[in-house]
C-alpha cells in the first residue's frame, strides 16, 4: 500500500510542477503524505496506520 501511496503522490507533486509551473518541494510533498496517510487511514487502510506520521 505504501508504494501505491508514495507513487501517486510523486505522480501529482509531478503533474504541478509541469502542469501549474511549481516548484519541486520536499517539505510539500512529506506534508501532503501525512495528509494522505490519515485520510487512507478513514478510508479504512488500516494497515497504513501502524506507519506513524512521517
Amino acid at each position: 500500500m505504501v508504494v501505491i501511496l508514495v507513487t501517486w503522490l510523486l505522480w501529482k507533486h509531478r503533474n504541478g510542477c509541469v502542469l501549474d509551473e511549481t516548484n519541486p518541494d520536499m517539505r510539500t510533498l512529506l506534508r501532503f503524505y501525512d495528509i494522505e496517510r490519515h485520510l487512507w487511514c478513514l478510508a479504512g487502510a488500516n494497515s497504513m496506520a501502524s506507519l506513524g506520521q512521517g
